[in-house]
């Protein structure tokens, strides 16, 4: 516990368990897109699909996690047709 107090001291913090299910969940969204893009070969949802995957590495607001990967994944259903 001491460990964690002094990582917190120095400006770290644990994301919460709504971000790590968001993360997880656009994670795998954003395969199934890469994959299909892949294997259809469609770039836009090969990118998009990518984009999913990565973009919670730069996002650290919760809220923002989820709004733009409810708008990519919106934006992937709708260009999977």
């Amino acid at each position: 516990m001491n460990d964690l107090n002094a990582l917190q001291s120095m400006g770290l913090t644990l994301p919460s368990p709504a971000y790590i299910l968001g993360a997880i969940i656009f994670g795998l969204v954003g395969f199934a897109a890469f994959r299909q893009g892949r294997k259809a070969s469609r770039r836009d949802l090969s990118f998009a699909g990518l984009g999913l995957m990565l973009y919670p590495y730069a996002v650290a607001q919760t809220w923002l996690l989820w709004l733009v990967g409810a708008a990519l994944t919106a934006w992937v259903v709708w260009k999977w047709n």
